[in-house]
């Protein structure tokens, strides 16, 4: 397939819109079912770069869950506890592969950010993943190969039009890449930048202690940076995405954002969100929002009378800002990074509380010295990795 034309572009009024090689040659895709349409493809292949580098960099099937050209969530494939089979809706006594559980992983980070995903796989998709991803409200997948019984789950969801695209593999992009804005071209190297272990020797803190699992935290998170649109920040905590904060103007806005997610993310492990007694067959998204405003600030809205009788078999206590405060003040050993350097020590006063104990940036600020001095003060591990990622 040399072309692909699309339904229309970014929006309906930008037509005509296609997909091709400028050299004439053969594209790396295949779409196997549904017409995915140009963001889906925009989706597809920044988020494939990213879980094909991230199973290059750690070795471990890796999976994105993508909205908008930038991740929603990234993970590692590691076994799931009982606690994330819980709070990612797994079913009970579903055996679990490794890129399924990648994906669950992924996707299990902001569940609302991840709503109507685009969902990218290193490996060939099974079916354990692909019985997940026909639960869940997605767009399409791309992975560089479908088993039989995966491809018979997948092409069932949407009424027939869920998008499923193979990809080569062994494709590897032309050096330079270009793009056209107001009709002028664009033109700069393809970031070939390799991020891995070696990237993380510059250890600029008092304390150098880095463990296993941080240094893989710390390589989830760069090449999640890598492909998030910037201004942006990551949290990461055993191997699993668990806050994106993208596209702000302010690096503190990116770091309050991440941090705010990745505390919902913990939220949804207290006891009080567990215990939640749901409606039968409630839907995925109505749990979800649910959920996300029990755990807010609006919980009024889910627990008013007249309005929890459609949510809830039992109406539950408030899980009051106290409560909330307290169970964030438990979270340890997550990893935080920034595609660009910290300007202030400000940002990694709002990474701790979140429970941020390791950093990696590029360092360069002229301030890099405050913030050293405020990772110090907390006896945090910080890595200046020298490189920017931003992603435009």
């Amino acid at each position: 397939m040399k072309e692909f034309e699309l339904k229309y572009g970014c929006n309906p009024n930008q037509k005509p819109a296609r997909i091709y090689m400028k050299d004439g040659s053969e594209l790396p895709v295949q779409v196997l079912n549904g017409r995915p349409g140009y963001i889906n493809f925009l989706d597809a292949f920044n988020s494939w770069q990213l879980v094909k580098e991230l199973k290059e960099a750690t070795g471990l099937p890796s999976a994105a869950s993508f909205k908008h050209v930038s991740p929603a969530g990234a993970a590692v494939g590691l076994p799931l506890s009982e606690t994330d089979r819980r709070i990612y809706f797994v079913e009970p006594g579903a055996e679990l592969s490794p890129i399924a559980c990648a994906y669950i992983r992924a996707r299990g980070a902001d569940r609302l950010c991840s709503y109507g995903d685009w969902a990218a796989l290193s490996e060939v998709c099974d079916a354990a993943t692909a019985a997940y991803l026909k639960a869940e409200v997605s767009d399409g997948v791309i992975a560089p190969g479908y088993t039989e019984e995966a491809l018979e789950i997948l092409k069932t969801k949407k009424k027939g039009n869920y998008s499923v695209v193979q990809i080569d593999a062994d494709y590897v992009p032309a050096l330079q890449e270009r793009k056209d804005v107001f009709g002028v071209t664009f033109e700069q190297g393809h970031n070939n930048f390799k991020i891995d272990e070696a990237l993380l020797q510059n250890i600029v803190t008092e304390n150098h202690e880095l463990p296993r699992q941080a240094q893989i935290d710390m390589i989830v998170a760069l090449i999640t940076l890598k492909y998030t649109q910037s201004n942006s920040v990551c949290y990461v905590k055993n191997g699993q995405a668990i806050g994106v904060g993208a596209g702000q103007q302010s690096r503190i806005h990116c770091t309050r954002l991440a941090g705010s997610k990745a505390d919902n993310w913990y939220l949804r492990q207290h006891p009080k969100v567990l215990a939640l007694d749901f409606v039968d067959d409630i839907r995925r998204p109505d749990r979800d929002n649910a959920i996300d405003i029990y755990t807010s600030d609006e919980y009024e809205d889910v627990l008013a009378e007249g309005a929890w009788q459609k949510v809830f078999k039992t109406k539950p206590a408030v899980l009051t800002a106290e409560e909330k405060k307290a169970w964030i003040s438990t979270q340890s050993g997550v990893t935080c990074g920034s595609d660009a350097f910290f300007p202030f020590g400000d940002n990694v006063e709002r990474a701790r509380k979140s429970g941020v104990q390791f950093i990696a940036e590029p360092g360069g600020s002229i301030r890099d010295d405050h913030v050293i001095e405020t990772a110090n003060k907390y006896g945090m591990t910080m890595c200046f990795t020298g490189m920017r990622l931003f992603h435009h």
